[in-house]
């Protein structure tokens, strides 16, 4: 029970502790965690207890990724105690340096309750299933995991009674919990953006407490701080970014009569190492293409399985794949675990979604044609480009094979430093030693000019569906004609590419002399 659990608050501070040091420290040197039993306790219930909770366990936190990188074995599980653990160092951190910000122990316990529950609502493979899945099987549907986590929140609350726990620990039921979910998912109401301040768990007088797990502003907050930290460690990918800085030299100032987040100027390039870190986890490992194409797979699969695949949700009404999270009794029993039962079902209905997977188990993955990049600024606009791809067929020698456009796969990559092709330190506010209490923009220009001038690249990449070599060649020759065609940039050359550019040359040539 709960209250079995506070006899054990010693030995679970000690494993979160060691837990914490071995994750997100390099370094030797000891991280302590606040013993304030309040906090301890508060946040061992909904990690140690609630199912709602320990379903992360069984969440991949880099989805796919782990196909290709055997390392980022780890689950959104583990990242969401490091984000309820750094959420409440930053705001005790606040509390401690700026008293008059009057930080109450009720605004800590909210803080570090939204951390550690920020990521309830991610489904099987984490951002495959909002980012792929989903719009594909519901296209009309607006739906994001953070409107999951803040319903999932709200269901464990329910579920397990714990309204009368959260009061014993002086928490505000209706207040604190609007002020928990504001911090998950924004706003509750739709048209409060349009408002001076949008929020009600929190007067604006503490604006700033919108700014540590979720920093809508400038998207410097603990969940990047923890994922940075925790995906570079199990990815063998060094991180730059050292957030225990930005903790020492962090800070409350007041700008146009809304209290924000500012750090001191000098560590304006820890700031853009942070947002370059971000970039190159993307460009690295995030969007390997690899992993993307397995994870396309596994979309398919799971399109395949949908309306045959049964999760009983409350009253034991039936949801498929696509719609258990309208229920979160139901979305609850949606994990990775998915996978596994599709590929061990014997199921005849399942027998396709099955084969897709089982090319996945024998690395039979769709084949990787190229990448490529707009050379202009037009849009990208990926479901008509399978089309184009398909019937751009070489003038010179074309090849004796025809190529259905259902079996072009067209990827379409955005990266960026977390604001598309906005510079996101131009939302940033530093202070200065002499004025702590003043805060200061700083430009890119101030900084260094060897900073990037571009913010945000589109990459196209193409695969097609084959295990035959000749017409993966042959496709290949295709989507260089098309690069041609269209203005976008030439894929990078391969063995099997050289003899088509050779000849494509020679043609153009040749048409030349002619006129």
């Amino acid at each position: 029970t709960f209250y079995g659990i506070l006899t054990l608050l010693p030995l679970l501070c000690e494993i979160v502790e060691s837990f914490l040091v071995s994750s997100l420290s390099s370094s030797p040197r000891k991280i302590r965690l606040s013993r304030e039993v309040e906090g301890a306790a508060c946040l061992e219930v909904f990690k140690a207890r609630m199912d709602r909770f320990q379903r992360l366990r069984y969440i991949k936190q880099l989805g796919g990724t782990y196909f290709v990188f055997p390392g980022a074995s780890h689950n959104r599980f583990e990242h969401s105690l490091g984000v309820g653990y750094l959420a409440g160092c930053l705001v005790r951190t606040l509390k401690e340096r700026q008293p008059e910000l009057d930080i109450t122990q009720r605004d800590i316990l909210c803080v570090e309750i939204a951390g550690l529950c920020h990521d309830l609502g991610h489904g099987p493979f984490s951002h495959m299933f909002d980012g792929r899945f989903i719009p594909l099987t519901r296209p009309d549907l607006k739906w994001k995991h953070e409107t999951a986590s803040v319903q999932m929140f709200e269901h464990l609350i329910t579920s397990n009674k714990l309204e009368k726990v959260m009061e014993s620990y002086g928490l505000v039921l209706e207040e604190d919990m609007l002020f928990i979910k504001e911090q998950i998912g924004g706003p509750v109401d739709e048209n409060a953006c349009e408002k001076s301040w949008p929020y009600r768990g929190r007067p604006k007088e503490k604006s700033f407490l919108y700014e540590i797990v979720a920093n809508k502003k400038n998207g410097i907050d603990v969940d990047k701080w923890d994922y940075f930290a925790r995906d570079c460690h199990h990815l063998g990918i060094p991180n730059n970014f050292d957030y225990k800085r930005l903790l020492i030299f962090t800070r409350v100032c007041e700008v146009k009569n809304q209290k924000h987040i500012c750090t001191r100027d000098k560590e304006v390039e820890n700031v853009y190492e942070m947002f370059h870190t971000r970039y190159c986890l993307h460009r690295r490992a995030y969007q390997h293409k690899t992993g993307n194409i397995i994870e396309i797979m596994i979309t398919e699969a799971l399109q395949k399985a949908d309306k045959f695949f049964e999760i009983r949700g409350s009253g034991g009404k039936v949801y498929q794949i696509s719609t258990a999270m309208e229920d979160m009794e139901a979305y609850t029993k949606l994990t990775d675990c998915i996978y596994l039962e599709i590929l061990h079902s014997s199921h005849p209905e399942l027998e396709e979604a099955r084969e897709i997977l089982c090319k996945i188990e024998r690395r039979e993955l769709y084949k990787f044609l190229g990448e490529t990049r707009p050379e202009s600024k037009k849009a990208i606009v990926k479901v008509i480009y399978f089309e184009s791809i398909a019937n751009s067929k070489p003038e010179k020698d074309p090849p004796d094979v025809e190529l259905k456009a259902e079996n072009f796969i067209v990827d379409v990559i955005n990266m960026d430093y977390g604001m598309k092709d906005q510079n996101p330190i131009d939302q940033v506010h530093f202070y200065c030693k002499a004025d702590p209490s003043k805060a200061v923009n700083i430009s890119k220009e101030q900084v260094s000019k060897f900073l990037p001038i571009i913010f945000m690249e589109q990459v196209v990449r193409v695969y097609y569906k084959s295990q035959d070599p000749y017409i993966i060649s042959c496709a290949k020759q295709y989507f260089v004609q098309w690069c041609m065609e269209n203005d976008f940039t030439k894929p990078q050359v391969t063995n099997s590419l050289i003899i088509f550019l050779v000849k494509y040359s020679s043609s153009l040539s040749t048409s030349l002399l002619f006129h």
